[in-house]
């Protein structure tokens, strides 16, 4: 395999490597990332892979966008070294069967509505570390699931990667960068900050003492009557095991998972 090729030279010049796995579309999110990349390694190599199995039926995968020249221009830009954009028939050989599952940490949050999503993820980021073989795979923050479930499998898996998670990147107005904010009408655009708004204020209240069950059903409220259309979910979590939080005894972060319209928008804040 070429990618291989290219990582062998490297290891044999004693240089030190960086994976940043993106589905394309990239913004100053990802672009973040391959940054952490150049500071922390030699070489950053960029890989572009739309999954199809963390995409349900009824999902996007068709029509998400693919803008792969436009891609390489910034990876160019930004100075990554190795663009890694296999297809399908690449990434996953005929009748292939084998999947990844982690226990535990994807039996709530996005889980619950999207069944089957971190499996996909868990399966394409393993071939894609084995098949680059980094020192250093950085993912970023707004996905803090997807992040803890990467750790998971490849402490569970043995796999010699170090896996840094990545702040959120965010709009002047606080929305958190998403390939899929492209999808948002003017209307939900101007709602869309809000979700960031709220979880902050409440974020803030209870960090200062206020009732956490009444302060998530309170924020539930306010994102309801800004027009949010469905919430799939906003807790308070274990910042490492992800299970409920009933104080603040241990790190926890603030979760939440929103519809506009059609657009499924996510966001996460620490709660000190």
């Amino acid at each position: 395999m070429e990618l291989r090729s290219h990582v062998s030279a490297w290891r044999k010049d004693g240089l030190t490597i960086s994976l940043v796995p993106t589905m394309g579309s990239l913004h100053a999110g990802h672009l973040s990332l391959m940054k952490v990349g150049k500071e922390k390694s030699d070489k950053v190599i960029a890989s572009i892979f739309v999954n199809p199995l963390q995409f349900a039926p009824d999902e996007d995968f068709e029509t998400y966008p693919r803008e792969e020249n436009c891609d390489i221009l910034k990876l160019v830009e930004e100075g990554v070294d190795l663009l890694f954009a296999p297809n399908v028939n690449e990434m996953y050989r005929q009748n292939s069967k084998t999947t990844i599952n982690v226990g535990g940490l994807t039996d709530c949050l996005c889980a619950l509505s999207r069944p089957g999503f971190f499996d996909g993820v868990a399966t394409v980021v393993t071939k894609l570390l084995l098949q680059a073989l980094p020192d250093i795979a950085i993912f970023g923050e707004k996905d803090y699931q997807q992040l803890l479930v990467i750790k998971r499998f490849t402490t569970d898996l043995d796999i010699p990667v170090e896996i840094i998670g990545a702040p959120t990147i965010r709009e002047k107005d606080g929305l958190a960068l998403s390939s899929r904010n492209i999808y948002l009408d003017p209307k939900s655009r101007s709602i869309a900050p809000s979700m960031f708004s709220i979880l902050s204020q409440h974020a803030s209240n209870i960090s200062n003492g206020s009732d956490i069950k009444k302060s998530l059903k309170l924020a539930r409220q306010n994102m309801h009557d800004l027009g949010f259309d469905k919430i799939d979910y906003l807790d308070l979590r274990n910042s490492q095991t992800l299970e409920t939080c009933s104080d603040l005894k241990r790190p926890s972060r603030l979760f939440a998972a929103a519809w506009l319209g059609s657009t499924r928008l996510i966001d996460n804040l620490t709660v000190t």
